[in-house]
């Protein structure tokens, strides 16, 4: 199991423009989770989420494209539901993929490897919450419950793909459109989310 502090470590050692890709990555990979639940409750813009990411994948990629990502905060907290108003588990992993978005675009405008933590956390935390909620026992004592979800496949899968996106970040070499493109792609995850939702037809 890799170890949060060890994360935070390599954290600390990119620079802002890496820091930012881990970012987008980690978001890219949770995106259909807001994607899904906007779609089946009819809440949010996820198309305008969507053309947000898009923009910080344009910024990594050095397009030309130009987007005011201050501005786009405001936009994307207007998209983060409100718990207590659904009564249902989607609305979480829905906020948490909001929430990762909102630690991006933050990471362009501060340079803070806090906000690639925070990110990192986010999408571990929305993992180990499914797992309990889906596979939890309530016979579990408290020891055995952390060591059921810390022992998961899922939760395993999302450490491996999380030491996945740190080494290709870590790796010597330029920061160029093609590392971007490497990183979309693993965050696009053939479509499925760190708790395997879908949002595709």
């Amino acid at each position: 199991m890799s170890d949060q502090l060890d994360i935070e470590a390599r954290l600390s050692e990119l620079e802002q423009v890496r820091l930012t890709a881990f970012c987008a990555t980690l978001s890219e990979r949770m995106f259909p989770n807001f994607a899904l639940f906007s779609r089946l409750v009819e809440f949010g813009d996820a198309q305008q989420l969507r053309q947000i990411l898009n923009g910080v994948w344009d910024h990594l990629s050095n397009s030309g494209a130009k987007m005011n990502f201050e501005v786009q905060l405001d936009k994307v907290e207007s998209n983060m539901p409100d718990l207590d108003a659904f009564d249902m588990y989607g609305a979480s992993p829905a906020l948490d993929s909001v929430l990762a978005l909102f630690s991006t675009l933050s990471a362009i405008l501060d340079n803070d490897a806090a906000e690639a933590v925070a990110v990192s956390n986010l999408s571990r935390e929305c993992v180990a919450s499914y797992i309990e909620v889906t596979e939890g026992d309530d016979q579990m004592s408290d020891e055995e419950l952390v060591r059921f979800i810390n022992t998961h496949d899922m939760m395993l899968q999302e450490e491996a793909f999380v030491d996945t996106a740190l080494e290709l970040l870590e790796a010597d070499g330029p920061f160029n459109p093609a590392l971007v493109t490497q990183l979309r792609e693993l965050g696009r995850n053939e479509g499925f989310s760190n708790i395997g939702i879908s949002d595709q037809d």
